[in-house]
């Protein structure tokens, strides 16, 4: 399948439309806004407010009657950040930035729209997933309490992410975990301040005791966790004091970070290890240590018999060498494992790297790769029909 060279130019007009108004997970309200509208200029069915303001809309096949269905999903909300990108279509939302080419997915899914529209010989149904706050604020729960799979029940569902570490033309795709679990760890160490030169022993200070926390929980990936079973745990903040009061020992320090794994056991050895660290701490130096660690994502896991589909779409369409040999999981995380646990279906990494692209995802400099649009359309196309075929086959 090739797309026109005036559906491409509409598609990249449309991606870059979006880019330069981003929104926030579940504000994305102008973003489902232009969807529906794209929805509407076609005559495709649709449900907006879907788990906030996610959209589902869907297309039946007009070769023969059948149950089949089929889920595409893309993801539509941006990042917190200030972009530096320096492209014509920058944001114009200060503060709010597409660093992670949402927007490039959101046109792709848009993109499989028009072309299963346009071509529609195939048998079954085709459901179009528009996820919002993917970014690590629980949009893939909030369309499943809404009922997603009940209200559009589907066979198996896919989703891709254009991956700035392969370059175009590469797919990269695994069985099994392909992205880690993700968890918020957020600590708070309650000490007893004081002043620092005069009666620094009458005190229990917070950041010896965060200093020494840090050191340890650090080791606990390399001690405690199975070394065939990749883990992560990262403190990445640390707030205490005043950088004013030079002679002043706070009352609290404040620690947040990350927990990520491939697999449950391996997350909750970490887990565990962290908590007997804060406990063990506590006992030893009096202080009161409060610690929460909420799981933002699960791993995200892919389906065998859907990723040998994918793997068949990829080498049909892309040749034989498109998928990138030896390919390994990524530590990042993904809101999609929600819909995975559910649901089977894979995930797919699209070549995004390039020259002209040589920044990674959630970076203020990044822009998505329109070159790659084409490459999504014809694999979204692709699964939509082979998942369909092959679920018919029985």
């Amino acid at each position: 399948m090739a797309i026109s060279s005036e559906h491409l130019k509409e598609l990249i007009a449309f991606r870059r439309e979006l880019h330069q108004w981003p929104e926030l997970g579940f504000q994305e309200h102008e973003t489902s806004r232009r969807v529906c509208s794209y929805l509407d200029a076609l005559g495709v069915e649709y449900v907006a407010g879907v788990g906030g303001t996610g959209i589902v809309a869907w297309l039946d096949g007009k070769k023969s009657p059948s149950t089949a269905a089929v889920g595409l999903r893309a993801d539509l909300d941006a990042l917190p950040l200030e972009e530096h990108s320096g492209v014509q279509h920058a944001s114009r939302n200060n503060g709010c930035m597409h660093a992670c080419g949402h927007d490039g997915h959101t046109t792709m899914l848009l993109g499989a729209v028009a072309e299963l529209q346009r071509n529609n010989d195939f048998s079954g149904r085709v459901y179009f997933v528009f996820q919002p706050a993917e970014e690590g604020v629980g949009g893939a729960r909030a369309m499943l309490e809404d009922d997603l799979f009940g209200r559009f029940p589907m066979g198996e569902i896919f989703g891709l992410h254009n991956w700035p570490a392969l370059p175009v033309g590469r797919f990269g795709l695994i069985s099994g975990p392909i992205m880690a679990s993700g968890d918020r760890v957020d600590i708070v160490i309650h000490g007893r301040g004081g002043h620092g030169g005069l009666n620094p022993h009458g005190c229990i200070d917070p950041i010896r005791i965060a200093a020494e926390l840090i050191h340890r929980a650090h080791t606990i990936v390399s001690r405690e966790v199975d070394p065939l079973s990749p883990a992560v745990l990262s403190i990445c903040a640390m707030e205490s004091g005043q950088l004013s009061g030079f002679n002043v020992i706070p009352d609290t320090a404040r620690l947040a970070g990350t927990i990520r794994a491939l697999d449950e056991p391996a997350a909750d050895a970490v887990r565990d290890g962290l908590r007997r660290l804060c406990r063990s701490l506590e006992d030893y130096h009096g202080a009161r240590i409060e610690l929460a660690i909420d799981t933002r994502f699960l791993a995200t896991v892919n389906d065998p018999q859907a990723t040998e589909t994918a793997r068949g779409v990829i080498e049909s369409r892309f040749g034989a060498d498109a998928l990138e040999p030896g390919y390994k999981p990524s530590m990042g995380s993904e809101d999609f494992a929600f819909l995975l646990a559910e649901c089977p279906g894979a995930y797919i990494h699209v070549g995004s790297g390039d020259d002209a692209h040589p920044h990674g995802l959630h970076n203020q400099h990044y822009d998505f790769n329109d070159r790659i649009i084409p490459h999504g359309v014809t694999l979204l196309v692709g699964l939509a029909r082979a998942s369909l075929d092959r679920q018919q086959a029985g």
